[in-house]
């Protein structure tokens, strides 16, 4: 009460003000933009009863993937690194691209789990398949440093052979995976892959 009597009217109503929960859309949107777990920090974890309901009865895949990072990181909840991943697993399984991308980013570099760099090449390539751009850089650092199938290596090329992005960085970084591709790939399959995306 003299807490309350302290803090001016407009203080007082910000720190009293409901935050909405995140709809599917915003939530992927912040998922991609690697935003999502500062966002529940920012709305003071007011959330976190509604963020596992939609995660664990209502299984929403980006809730689910949202409720496994807080979980793996200790985001206002106890760190609990096992459940984490299992969530992001049924994420995964769900076909949220962000969750193979996050899964096939840990096993490449043994985060949180073992470092499995052939797991990482079938979470990132389902990632890529789904157009996630991230997953298709990463698959393609996989491949070149010889991981993965060569059978593989014309989606590949042809994802981002079609990829558009407006940071200069990253349309460089694929021209130069584009060109160390090549040396793997054989010229009726590089011709084959410069195919526009269909639809």
């Amino acid at each position: 009460m003299i807490l309350a009597l302290l803090l001016s009217p407009k203080t007082l109503a910000q720190q009293l003000e409901a935050v909405q929960l995140y709809s599917q859309d915003e939530l992927i949107k912040l998922i991609n933009q690697n935003a999502h777990l500062q966002r529940v920090v920012d709305d003071r974890c007011q959330l976190v009863q509604d963020i596992e309901a939609r995660a664990d009865i209502m299984r929403v895949p980006a809730y689910q993937f949202l409720w496994g990072d807080m979980l793996a990181w200790g985001v206002c909840v106890e760190q609990n690194p096992v459940q984490g991943v299992h969530f992001m697993r049924e994420a995964a399984g769900q076909g949220l691209p962000a969750a193979f991308e996050q899964l096939g980013r840990y096993y490449a570099s043994g985060k949180l789990v073992q470092e499995d760099k052939k797991r990482a090449v079938i979470y990132l390539r389902e990632a890529s398949a789904l157009g996630n751009l991230k997953a298709q850089i990463q698959l393609a650092e996989l491949f070149i440093d010889g991981y993965g199938s060569p059978y593989d290596f014309e989606d590949l090329y042809h994802w981002l052979y079609n990829a558009v992005t407006s940071d200069s960085d990253t349309h460089q970084k694929i021209a130069i995976y584009m060109r160390e591709l090549e040396y793997l790939m054989h010229p009726k399959a590089i011709r084959s892959a410069r195919r526009p995306l269909a639809g």
